[in-house]
């Protein structure tokens, strides 16, 4: 591909892609009340190419986030209510016979996987084995149905919300699912300021309708470009020994060995830095910075690292154990 610094006219159109990404989040920001975080997480990881899983109690707005997206972009999309009698061939398709002139023959009705944006709404509401028919359009983009293969139209991207783990009628993702997240959001109960204005805004007059700021072509565009941000590495390497450290081994830390039963995957790794990248590019720089990888990490471990019981049972979350892990990987690159 071609850097961004080799063309003046490819600068111009990165120039105007961020602008329009600014639009994009204030767009989204004037149905969202607060969540600035939630917003931003959500756009680097969608700029990436990548899938979100947000999680949060009833009521907060998970759905209205992706939608309000959904709207903003253009995008085709698609919802799929998540149950405990839904099937895998309610998301993927499945075959059907058709009549036609007498000749009956097989013909796939794609299902509402086949969309640009899939709002998986309580993912977690379905049973594992519904679950799993997203593992290979998340990871593959395509979708395999009776020995035939179906690409997936780009952009793709499934944003999941859920409910917290611990309430009835709900079952665990699989960890092979979780890893194919690239972010993994979490919302919070908004201030008392922001809650508000929540309920002055839905208990009034309609809001104004949203408009499309950015179109499928244009995000990937903003895929494209953001691959091409330098990453220096020293920041790859701190990338790699801070992942290394998320794993329990002879080497590590008293604390991970004791609280963490696996660590995070290369693919952390891979979406702390296409992340960073893309929150580069939205600020106009050129090169991947420390505080653009600092950023990106959390949401990337989030749902990576498998804690251990000791852990659950004293509260102590990725939250709690990133600051030693950082430490450990800077003392790495000292080294």
């Amino acid at each position: 591909m071609t850097e961004i610094s080799d063309g003046n006219a490819l600068k111009a159109r990165a120039s105007e892609l961020v602008d329009r990404a600014r639009v994009l989040r204030q767009e989204i920001a004037k149905s969202i009340v607060g969540q600035e975080e939630l917003i931003e997480h959500l756009l680097l990881a969608v700029f990436a190419g990548g899938h979100v899983l947000i999680e949060g109690l009833p009521g907060l707005g998970k759905t209205l986030l992706v939608k309000t997206l959904a709207e903003c972009t253009g995008l085709e999309s698609s919802r799929i209510q998540f149950t405990p009698d839904l099937m895998p061939a309610d998301v993927t398709g499945t075959r059907v016979i058709e009549d036609h002139e007498g000749n009956r023959a097989f013909r796939f009705q794609k299902g509402p996987i086949f969309s640009n944006l899939v709002l998986a709404d309580e993912i977690n509401r379905a049973t594992p084995k519904t679950q799993s028919a997203l593992l290979e359009a998340m990871q593959e983009a395509s979708v395999t149905v009776a020995n035939s293969t179906f690409e997936l139209a780009r952009p793709f991207s499934v944003i999941a919300t859920q409910n917290p783990i611990e309430l009835e009628g709900t079952y665990p993702l699989p960890e092979a699912q979780l890893d194919r997240f690239l972010f993994k959001l979490e919302v919070q109960i908004s201030s008392e300021d922001d809650l508000v204005k929540i309920l002055g805004s839905t208990t009034g007059t309609p809001p104004p309708a949203r408009h499309e700021v950015l179109s499928g072509h244009d995000l990937i565009e903003i895929q494209d470009i953001a691959r091409q941000i330098l990453c220096g590495e020293h920041l790859l390497r701190y990338v790699a020994a801070l992942v290394l450290a998320s794993h329990p081994n002879p080497s590590s830390d008293p604390q991970t060995q004791r609280l963490v039963r696996f660590g995070a995957s290369p693919r952390a790794g891979q979406a702390i830095i296409l992340t960073a990248k893309v929150r580069a590019l939205l600020d106009g720089r050129p090169c991947v910075s420390r505080e653009d990888v600092d950023a990106t990490t959390l949401p990337s471990l989030l749902h990576r690292v498998v804690l251990s019981f000791e852990a659950d049972a004293e509260g102590v979350g990725v939250r709690e154990l990133l600051a030693g892990w950082r430490q450990a990987a800077d003392q790495a690159g000292q080294d």
